[in-house]
């Protein structure tokens, strides 16, 4: 098949630092953004790796002194939040994510190109609020699960501000997820159907649903742990009737499909290059698809065998260790179709195949022993031990990442028109295999001769223990030497020159069309709109069918913009304030006292949260007031609804999930007699009012936006100011109420109260969420930034108040009715 790409760029000077620098942080280029998700993933992995070889020299010998007491717990705790949030999730899902699925859907960008970016920088910027918090007290040693009530433990630093840098991701990853799933549903090329998209990117749009249902738990076990840490707010303390094991429910509610959320894009990674090297099709595609949506389903209903040893019901255990071992039938459906897929094919045996293989192998190991944690009495007995540490590493260090280092090795000549050294290459899957092995075999014996997990050291004596140790750690030496390895071989491949062609490896997808690297518009062609299967340009070869040339000049790109990098770095500067500070000087333990008697280091982060909210607010209306083209461009989307309204859409699935893990809770308090309200709590008539107020306030920007429509731009106006207004209206309301209701009884000795702030507060969040959002289009509107090619941003704030709304009534019933 004959493809013409656009011709090469001049080769003139090379920019400069600041020029380099500033482009990324303007650039709405989903490669560029990718390339900055990767980048900061293997920063994550590098400090997480270097923290984990800190943690295996302290238990290499008896009784060692290197790390000890709360320095190794909080040296734990970073290894495990960097290796997670910063480089398992995101580099799979929004680093390949993002790079590829424009690409293998044959379109130019992202649906939401400028919240792309906002997310991107959202990402690094929480990992920056992560490191400051080194130099504010120090990390918190309270594990990445930062189970209750050691992570509100007085003595215990650092949690508040791992809350916050977790809330930020989270949103970052909320975004990013609706972005790509309104991508994929809405901007395909034409002819490919949702059953013809290539299996990686089945594998990103399953995992960013995961996301969006499930993300709701860790965001509230944060959200609530935090308001404990700043206001004493707590629905899990006992002294009160709160429930602790309560927090585990909230936490591993998500954290559980976030092993799925680090497996799927990796599944997707896996069947791309099995099929490649194989020279073959998928097998079982379809089954595949099944499969991967399987897996999502089933992931949601499997989190309490985290918790069989903390004495819930036999019926809730034996229910979900059921669960357990059904999610393990699509899982090893995905592992049979790889084998499958590579069976029988002229495999070409280069790096990615190695690293293909290699996880292969060592998940099959780590699914087999996840099955027997399943099993209720064989997790009583390993549990807290390092059985379980290397179970997890097992299908995460040596399972899940295999396929990342695969993924890069694949598409390394795409992303750079450079291939990695094979014997570099080579050098570092062996130092990788033979150091995972090394590292974790012995914990699983180490596991199952009872050392207990977490402890910073342990006794000479014990059979096996002191050799089992070494060898384990001699194993994450072998590791160090394997990433040095890696990130030599992806320095040494830039001082070659650019040698790869569009398909170094014949590939049958369409981001093998693109130029390596790929232009700034990724095709300077067409695509014909028939996809007979999932291998596009096999079957067009097969048929004959050809490329249609498009001049690069005729292409039109979103502009790039400051906006988005400044709101980002405004969230960086408000979350450092909310984390070190507060908006008064108010302590659970001491009550409120004069504003500017706070200690030196919370007073300046209290000042830099008050300045944060004007450079937030300025950013944003800076970003909405700017037209994302330069010129008229007629959008390209497969359904009757545009782009923001599908994000809209998508993303409002999280926040039914945090609002559904909340109220579950409350509601379980309230079932069981420990949240009874008190005698005086706030009066019904207000509550009416205030939902009188905002249906009214629904009714009304459904209407301007049906003005809209029509052209009737000064009742369009109109009709955005007083949607406004009653929102004002119902914050007044709800600040009375709350202020009101604050001073009368007590939140910290009352559970009721403290679920009816965190709730209803969290739902006054949003109406200043959703306030400023139909503020933006209104801002739009009034400076003429709306036409019928730039329909702002009115769609999507709409949906938004409309879910504020009807949230409002729930509350109303649970709270105020019942």
């Amino acid at each position: 098949m004959t493809v013409q790409h656009a011709p090469l760029k001049d080769t003139h000077a090379r920019p400069g630092v600041w020029a380099v620098l500033k482009d990324y942080m303007m650039t709405t280029d989903h490669k560029k953004i990718g390339t900055l998700y990767i980048l900061t993933s293997i920063l994550g992995f590098a400090i997480a790796g270097l923290l984990a070889v800190g943690i295996r020299l302290q238990l290499a010998v008896p009784d060692n002194t290197f790390l000890v007491g709360n320095t190794y717990n909080q040296v734990l705790t970073v290894h495990a939040a960097l290796m997670i949030f910063f480089f398992l999730i995101p580099i799979g899902l929004f680093g390949f994510g993002n790079w590829f699925l424009p690409l293998q859907l044959g379109i130019r960008d992202v649906a939401l190109p400028r919240i792309n970016t906002f997310a991107v920088w959202l990402f690094i910027f929480s990992l920056i609020l992560v490191i400051l918090g080194l130099w504010n007290g120090g990390a918190p040693g309270v594990g990445w699960t930062f189970y209750y009530p050691l992570s509100v433990d007085a003595n215990q630093t650092g949690v508040s501000v791992l809350m916050v840098a977790l809330t930020l991701n989270g949103i970052a990853s909320l975004l990013g997820s609706a972005n790509f799933a309104a991508t994929i549903v809405n901007m395909r090329a034409p002819g490919m159907s949702l059953w013809k998209m290539p299996i990686f990117v089945w594998s990103v749009f399953a995992t960013s649903i995961l996301q969006l249902i499930s993300l709701g738990g860790l965001t509230a076990a944060a959200l609530v742990t935090y308001l404990e840490l700043k206001l004493g707010l707590s629905m899990f303390n006992p002294g009160i009737g709160g429930v602790p094991v309560m927090f585990q429910q909230f936490f591993w509610f998500y954290s559980h499909p976030a092993v799925y959320v680090m497996l799927l894009p990796y599944l997707g990674i896996g069947a791309e290059i099995a099929s490649t090297m194989a020279r073959k099709p998928l097998f079982g595609y379809r089954v595949m698809v099944y499969s991967i949506l399987a897996i999502v389903l089933v992931s949601l209903l499997v989190w309490v065998h985290h918790m069989f040893a903390v004495g819930l019901p036999d019926s809730w255990q034996i229910a979900f260790m059921i669960a357990t071992l059904i999610v393990a039938v699509p899982t090893g459906v995905k592992i049979f179709n790889l084998i499958g897929t590579l069976w029988g094919g002229r495999i070409v045996l280069k790096s990615p195949t190695y690293w293909l293989v290699g996880f292969i192998f060592n998940f099959l190991i780590g699914g087999i022993t996840g099955v027997s944690l399943g099993m209720i009495p064989f997790d009583y007995q390993v549990t807290m031990s390092y059985y379980v540490v290397a179970h997890f590493h097992n299908v995460m260090m040596f399972g899940t990442a295999f396929l990342a280092m695969g993924g890069l090795y694949y598409w390394w000549p795409k992303m750079t028109g450079r291939f990695m050294s094979e014997k570099l290459g080579l050098w570092h899957f062996w130092l990788f295999m033979i150091g995972s092995w090394m590292t974790f075999l012995p914990q699983y014996i180490l596991g199952l001769l009872g050392m207990p997990r977490r402890y910073y050291t342990y006794p000479a004596g014990n059979f096996a223990w002191s050799e089992l140790n070494l060898i384990s750690t001699v194993g994450a030496l072998i590791l160090l030497a394997g990433g040095i390895v890696w990130v030599l071989n992806m320095l040494q491949s830039f001082r070659a020159p650019a040698t790869a062609s569009a398909n170094p490896w014949g590939g049958f997808t369409l981001e093998w069309t693109a130029a390596s690297p790929p232009a700034a518009y990724n095709f300077a062609h067409e695509f014909p709109t028939n996809f007979p299967t999932e291998r596009p340009l096999y079957d067009w070869e097969q048929s004959g069918e050809t490329l249609t040339p498009v001049d690069p000049k005729s292409i039109h790109l979103p502009v790039d913009s400051w906006g988005p990098f400044l709101t980002a770095a405004a969230l960086l500067l408000m979350g450092y304030g909310l984390s070190f500070g507060w908006f008064t000087n108010y302590t659970p333990a001491g009550g409120l006292k004069p504003f500017f008697e706070m200690a030196p280091g919370a007073l300046f982060a209290s000042i830099v949260l008050y300045i944060s909210i004007p450079l937030f607010l300025f950013a944003l209306f800076k970003w909405a007031g700017t037209r994302e083209y330069d010129v008229p461009v007629a959008h390209h989307h497969l359904t009757k609804y545009d782009n923001g309204f599908m994000g809209m859409a998508w993303f409002i699935i999280s926040e039914v999930g945090l609002f559904g893990v909340l109220i579950a809770g409350y509601v379980y308090l309230r079932v069981i007699g420990a949240a009874e309200p008190p005698a005086l709590r706030p009066a019904i008539w207000l509550a009416a009012l205030n939902t009188l107020i905002l249906v009214a306030s629904s009714f009304v920007i459904h209407r301007a936006e049906q003005d809209n429509h029509h052209g009737k731009l000064t009742r369009f106006r109109l009709g955005l100011f007083i949607t406004l207004l009653l929102g004002a209206v119902f914050m007044i309301f709800q600040v009375y109420e709350f202020t009101l209701f604050g001073v009368e009884s007590d939140w910290k000795q009352n559970l009721w109260q403290a679920c009816f702030f965190i709730i209803v507060g969290l739902h006054g969040l949003h109406i200043l969420i959703g306030g400023t959002g139909v503020a933006l289009p209104f801002y739009q509107a009034m400076t003429g930034k709306m036409d019928k090619y730039n329909h702002g941003s009115i769609t999507p704030a709409s949906l938004y108040w409309h879910l504020v709304d009807v949230v409002w009534l729930l509350i109303v019933a649970i709270f105020y009715a019942w």
